[in-house]
């Protein structure tokens, strides 16, 4: 095999579901785009956003000499559904955090690469480092950027982690995902609680639900969101869940995804008995630790009171 081959081939093996390679380049587009998006202050309190912009936009930047930077998909939809008096959260977050499961699996494929190929330099990123992750997945083929802003591959719709790793060696790259198949839907952008996705493909991420649950820290979610949330708790996927692309999801074979019971079954009441103590150990390996006990206990607050908001409406 050559080098290429051998590399997807030590992905494949390695737990990862698609493997394509793009040529290190700075991205001149998407920075007019984050730059006009930022403008718009479409982040909201996210100010890391801003940060390291030079290193977002250039790969050379965090790998020197950088040549090839390599796409790994993973898939994360599960087969079961939470149950009918569960607070929602967002599939991704249902067993243990992303970060954690891929940056190990990231070091393990990179160490298999030295192994087979020789010494080379690189970096694995998932999500925690100023890398568009999206736009080198369409430049590597996996698919095209959606009306929701999330990456839609064609044969598994849209629920996979993306993690990049930036190498030191030309490699044989694969052609960028030209076509947009969306096409004039609107599902997303009409389901969405809070009007969060504009015609545009960009995202106001300042009124996407995930933000509000999420990345707002120490501070109460506005009162004019009160009634719009559907009993979202940590994250949303409306915009997943309707989009025609993800009936051909499949479940995941990562065990490391299998979900908490207390994220399918806890109800509503049993989340708000539930003490810090209890949610730092039974949540201290979840995504839901980034909310912090305070966090998903504010949400649940704001939930109870938009359930009240809609009686009296």
């Amino acid at each position: 095999m050559t080098t290429t081959q051998t590399i997807k081939h030590i992905a494949s093996t390695n737990g990862f579901d698609y493997c394509g390679i793009a040529k290190a380049v700075p991205l001149d587009d998407d920075a007019r785009r984050l730059e006009s998006w930022l403008n718009q202050q479409r982040h909201g309190s996210m100010s890391y956003m801003e940060s390291y912009f030079d290193l977002r936009v250039d790969p050379t930047k965090l790998v020197p000499g950088a040549k090839s930077v390599i796409t790994l998909l993973k898939n994360y939809f599960p087969s079961q559904e939470q149950g009918p008096g569960a607070p929602k959260i967002s599939k991704y977050a249902w067993g243990k955090d992303y970060h954690e499961v891929i940056r190990q699996q990231l070091q393990k494929l990179l160490d298999a690469i030295r192994i087979h190929i020789g010494d080379i330099q690189g970096r694995g990123f998932v999500d925690s480092a100023p890398v568009l992750e999206r736009s080198w997945a369409t430049r590597s083929g996996a698919g095209w950027i959606g009306k929701n802003g999330n990456l839609i591959t064609k044969q598994n719709g849209s629920f996979f982690f993306i993690a990049t790793l930036i190498v030191d060696i030309p490699l044989e790259y694969d052609d960028p995902f030209a076509k947009d198949f969306c096409g004039t839907c609107r599902k997303c952008i009409d389901a969405c609680p809070t009007e969060a996705i504009l015609d545009n493909k960009v995202i106001d991420g300042s009124k996407c639900i995930s933000y509000f649950t999420i990345e707002l820290k120490d501070a109460l979610i506005p009162n004019e969101m009160k009634g719009k949330f559907d009993n979202w708790m940590f994250g949303c996927d409306t915009c997943q869940d309707v989009c025609p692309w993800n009936r051909f999801s499949h479940p995941h074979q990562e065990p490391s995804f299998d979900p908490l019971p207390q994220i399918l079954n806890l109800s509503t009441h049993e989340w708000e008995l539930l003490t810090e103590e209890a949610f730092k150990k039974i949540f201290q390996h979840s995504p839901l630790k980034r909310s912090k006990f305070k966090g998903i206990q504010r949400n649940l607050s704001f939930l109870k009171h938009e359930t009240d908001h809609s009686k009296k409406i």
